[in-house]
């Protein structure tokens, strides 16, 4: 299912600018490492691309499931924070995936939602399609841990 990035309310300017950013970070982490980049994030929305890189593919020639898994999960997390401040922090509880096709030789885009949110629990869904062709390629549900107050690291 694609969604109507319209539907979802548009973020401060500043809130929108710091999700953007997602990945940019002058430290290598996972989701930088993969590559992923956000395109665009609203309150409770965010897309995501994951450019295709060899790198990423298993002996067999497709794009490996755990590359797709991070995307499903990387995804959901501008989506739920965006309703939150740098004081709260969030984690993953649980994640269903649903492999529908194979994915070589092109990038993916994704798009993460929140379903619903609860004061500690979020629950979210993410579909994957292949960003040259628009094949859909995932699906997934997630449910999300929220954390009052992070501690400091």
């Amino acid at each position: 299912m694609k969604y109507a990035e319209e539907q979802f309310e548009e973020l401060p300017a500043d809130a929108a600018a710091s999700w953007l950013r997602f990945g940019k970070w002058d430290r290598v982490y996972f989701p930088k490492l993969v590559g992923l980049e956000v395109q665009a994030v609203r309150l409770g929305y965010c897309r995501m691309l994951m450019p295709f890189k060899p790198e990423l593919e298993q002996p067999a020639g497709i794009v490996h499931g755990g590359a797709i898994a991070t995307l499903i999960d990387a995804v959901v997390v501008p989506a739920i924070g965006s309703a939150y401040g740098p004081e709260v922090g969030y984690s993953t509880l649980d994640m269903h995936i649903q492999y529908l096709a194979a994915m070589s030789n092109e990038g993916a885009v994704a798009e993460g939602v929140v379903l619903r949110r609860g004061r500690t629990v979020v629950f979210c869904e993410a579909n994957v399609f292949g960003h040259a062709t628009g094949k859909h390629l995932a699906r997934g549900s997630l449910t999300y841990n929220v954390i009052a107050s992070k501690s400091p690291q």
